[in-house]
């Protein structure tokens, strides 16, 4: 697997270096499902030369890699469709054309709600079912044929993975447009106009700071839930005197982490517990 893994990771890279350097988004996108294309067909080629294939290592590979992979084509076509027919007119207009796409890409989650609690969950009790090839069960209900006409590098579930990751991209880059519409910009005025200097600094990894970040959002724990995930970067942006830079996508990467999705909050875990014990000897 190590070649697929290299091919992954350029994959990465070529991503990345388009998201800096190409400025617009059609364009961007275009490239990104050609060199998408390109690597999914050059994985697809490499793991069907493999013969023998252990059981884990074919549910790890329609589980995490292909999906992974495929995601990012599902993205940038989806992203292409709907930039492409975004309306050139008021800002508020091209709101409600952005809420009315975040409807659609939910109800595919609401749609296959039994398996998205049990991907999200990280359950791996139907494994086999779902990441096996050769193990076609209709009352599945998949949402993709592609493990009958490609059986040989498709599962009956590997697509919906990808399509959930790739909806979650969606959803991300859709809030984030209609934010910018929203707000003009003006957030970052006000954020400015009363700024203190902070004498604190964040001397650890930038990715710790944005999973913290992001498991305080997704505990309502500020504002009742109600805080933005952008006023809460912003705000440790300045508190610790740090640029996040582009923290969605710095958040995709760490939903990715094949294993210790939470590796920065179970280091702060064993922190505390440590100093509790030393404290009471």
């Amino acid at each position: 697997m190590k070649k697929i893994e290299k091919i992954v990771k350029e994959l990465d890279y070529n991503l990345d270096f388009l998201e800096k350097e190409t400025e617009g988004v059609l364009e961007k996108a275009e490239e990104s499902i050609r060199i998408t294309k390109r690597a999914l067909e050059q994985i697809r080629i490499l793991f069907l030369r493999k013969k023998l294939i252990p059981k884990n290592e074919e549910i790890g590979f329609f589980k995490s890699i292909k999906p992974y992979v495929f995601s990012k084509l599902i993205y940038y076509v989806k992203l292409f469709s709907i930039e492409s027919k975004r309306p050139r007119s008021s800002n508020k207009s091209q709101v409600k054309y952005f809420n009315n796409h975040i409807d659609r890409l939910q109800n595919y989650f609401n749609d296959n709600l039994e398996f998205y609690h049990y991907f999200r969950r990280g359950a791996i009790f139907l494994d086999e079912e779902y990441f096996m090839r050769g193990k076609a069960d209709i009352r599945l209900f998949p949402d993709s044929l592609s493990f009958f006409t490609d059986d040989k590098f498709s599962t009956s579930h590997d697509t919906t993975v990808a399509t959930i990751m790739a909806y979650d991209m969606l959803i991300i880059y859709l809030k984030r447009e209609i934010d910018k519409l929203e707000n003009n910009n003006s957030m970052e005025t006000n954020f400015n106009a009363f700024k203190k200097q902070s004498k604190l600094f964040w001397t650890g990894n930038k990715t710790d700071l944005i999973e913290l970040i992001y498991a305080l959002h997704s505990s309502g724990s500020v504002n009742s839930g109600t805080a933005d995930i952008k006023e809460m970067a912003s705000a440790c942006e300045q508190m610790f005197n740090i640029d996040l830079g582009d923290y969605y996508r710095t958040f995709l990467e760490i939903r990715s982490r094949k294993i210790n999705q939470t590796k920065f909050i179970d280091k702060l875990k064993q922190s505390l517990e440590n100093k509790m014990l030393d404290s009471d000897e």
